[in-house]
């Protein structure tokens, strides 16, 4: 079976796991077990005959004596670019809005409150190539590009915070970004957020476009909590979620473009574990498909020019703080993932386990500030 084959875990697990053994396998592998979510017939018709996957599911917490429930629906979108990377860039863009906006329907039609796109989702991620063109000419404004203004369109007939991963041109110094624009569910632009960490490994060449973010760890106040947008690498780094939920998310989207041969083993792990060790929920999404460039590039690793990234694996889910996960979407097919969150489980998880409390932050902060000076040395015990 080759990996483009395979669906996704959770399948294989049902098909091959007795039935009396699966429950305790699935509490294991994924934790408390979320619930199915019940979706509008409707929702499921469109999305069939429109060719992507849908899954509904709920996390439950515990009833409170003072607290209501703050329950949220969050849509995790991932989806295969549509037209070849060779085609006409206004054509790509313009198939790129349409196949969201079927997805988004349905979205709306499932009671989402708030959807959040794949990393760049308006381009192939053609960052693996070093071409600056045509590539660069995919950007476009933040705050008023074609792609920005779309959403608000959507965002406001829906009454839907849309969190929408573009590739930016910042229009006072002619620089393009990896940016995250958040929109409002009244339309407005919340405001936006640079992806903090740039990978140089494997085919991700993307220093070659843009750099590190300046936006610093930006929390958006939205009518259905405050949210936080951890864009692709930055997962691989515990600081990074670590500061978000410091300044108060209690959902933090990580859309994300990540190939099996690279990241697949790490996938399942990193965001269920920032959602345990910062008392929130995590919402990891990734493009899916093989995207095939017309010019051969190389990967520094001594082996032959190749036309393709790899397969991009899909496999969006949401983890709790309580260390359970929902199922994930597939492996190979577009995909729509309705989750139903209480966001009162943050604070019931912090009360129990503590880590916050527990964190000893400012003596880590004393260590790490010794760590980065010019004069530091390993404080290592010999005999």
């Amino acid at each position: 079976m080759s990996g483009f084959e395979f669906e996704s875990l959770e399948k294989t697990l049902e098909k091959y796991i007795p039935e009396n053994e699966l429950t305790e396998v699935k509490r294991i592998l994924f934790g408390n077990p979320t619930k199915n979510l019940e979706l509008h017939s409707s929702a499921e018709i469109v999305a069939s005959e429109r060719d992507f996957e849908l899954q509904g599911h709920a996390f439950q917490s515990a009833p409170e004596q003072l607290r209501a429930p703050r329950r949220v629906r969050v849509g995790l979108i991932q989806n295969r670019t549509v037209l070849p990377t060779d085609a006409p860039i206004l054509d790509q863009i313009s198939a790129a809005h349409s196949r969201i906006a079927e997805l988004v329907e349905v979205a709306a039609m499932c009671d989402v409150n708030i959807v959040c796109f794949q990393e760049t989702w308006t381009m192939p991620f053609a960052f693996c190539t070093r071409e600056k063109e045509p590539w660069s000419e995919f950007a476009e404004s933040a705050e008023d590009g074609p792609t920005t203004r779309f959403c608000q369109e959507l965002a406001k007939k829906y009454n839907m915070v849309i969190v929408s991963p573009i590739l930016e041109r910042e229009a006072l110094h002619n620089t393009l970004w990896n940016t995250a624009v958040v929109i409002s569910n009244s339309g407005q632009v919340l405001g936006k957020t640079r992806k903090n960490h740039i990978p140089r490994v494997g085919d991700f060449n993307e220093s070659t476009y843009y750099m590190e973010g300046n936006t610093g760890h930006k929390v958006f106040q939205t009518q259905f909590g405050k949210i936080a947008v951890n864009i692709c690498y930055g997962r691989h780094h515990p600081l990074n979620w670590l500061m978000y939920s410091m300044n108060g998310a209690e959902i933090i989207f990580n859309p994300s473009a990540t190939v099996g041969a690279l990241s697949e083993p790490m996938w399942s792990i990193e965001a269920r574990n920032a959602a345990i060790a910062n008392h929130c929920y995590t919402c990891a999404i990734n493009r899916v498909g093989t995207e095939h460039f017309k010019n051969e590039f190389t990967s520094g690793d001594g082996k032959k020019a190749h036309h393709d990234f790899g397969h991009f694996y899909g496999s969006s889910y949401v983890s709790a703080p309580d260390g359970s996960r929902s199922p994930g979407l597939s492996r190979t097919r577009d995909g729509l993932l309705v989750v139903e969150l209480d966001l009162n489980m943050n604070r019931q998880i912090s009360d129990n386990w503590s880590f916050k409390m527990t964190g000893r932050y400012a003596e880590y902060a004393s260590e790490l500030a010794k760590v980065v000076s010019e004069d530091f040395k390993p404080n290592i015990v010999k005999e």
